[in-house]
């Protein structure tokens, strides 16, 4: 059964690689291609190399010594929820720093559009794992592989970090910080394991990294020349807002 686990997982693995592998095929033609194939290649390293060692460590005797090691550090009855709140720092300082007039590279309605597409699929990755592998959790929950509140946590990091990276890197990187720390909190809650988290990480990063690179619905944007208006969506478990901020 852990054999067939691994196969689909590593069949899911390859197919987020596999736009990679289809435009190298092109890249061939243009030196400008070559450049942007590098350029992507080298944004990917880090989610990929999440995604890699979550498999390999996924049901292995090491993940699961860790998570008693952690446990016993802290006590088997300590919860904090915190990691409930932190997913949603990166896409509330994506919205803060527009409010407060930072210079962002895209213009906030395409920040929403590719924050939600990113979302859209990460999720959709997330959740049809979590189906196909059917992992029990830590506590003895089922469903924990990979981990939701990561994946949704670094989705939103990686659309906060492509849009503020040039003009404030320290906003840029934050998200991050804060995404990091949610997946750390739902391994010290027992809601997950190692790899359930680092997986979630890598599909959150990948997913924004190649929503931005190809830039899905480019030119749709009907509020262009707005500039008093913003809107920010808030994604829950079981719910989904759309709010709209006016400058006066």
């Amino acid at each position: 059964m852990h054999s067939i686990k691994f196969i689909l997982l590593l069949s899911v693995f390859t197919g987020l690689l596999l736009p990679h592998k289809i435009e190298a095929q092109t890249t061939q033609t243009t030196k400008q291609d070559s450049t942007k194939f590098v350029s992507i290649a080298k944004k990917n390293i880090v989610p990929v190399t999440l995604i890699g060692l979550g498999i390999l460590t996924n049901n292995t005797d090491f993940e699961k010594h860790l998570q008693t090691d952690l446990r016993n550090k802290v006590g088997n009855e300590y919860e904090l929820k915190i990691d409930n709140y932190l997913q949603y720092v990166p896409a509330i300082e994506l919205v803060t720093a527009d409010l407060l007039g930072i210079k962002a590279k895209n213009h906030w309605f395409d920040q929403t559009k590719y924050l939600l597409i990113s979302q859209l699929i990460s999720s959709s990755i997330t959740h049809s794992l979590k189906m196909i592998t059917d992992k029990e959790r830590p506590n003895g929950s089922p469903f924990a592989f990979p981990s939701g509140h990561t994946t949704f946590a670094f989705t939103n990091a990686g659309v906060l970090y492509r849009e503020f990276e040039k003009s404030s890197p320290v906003l840029a990187y934050s998200g991050y910080a804060f995404a990091t720390t949610t997946g750390v909190f739902r391994m010290i809650n027992n809601k997950h394991w190692a790899s359930d988290v680092l997986v979630g990480a890598g599909i959150g990063i990948i997913t924004t990294e190649l929503v931005y690179h190809f830039e899905p619905l480019k030119n749709f944007n009907p509020f262009a020349k707005s500039k008093n208006l913003t809107l920010f969506p808030q994604v829950g478990n079981d719910s989904f807002n759309i709010y709209f901020a006016y400058h006066f």
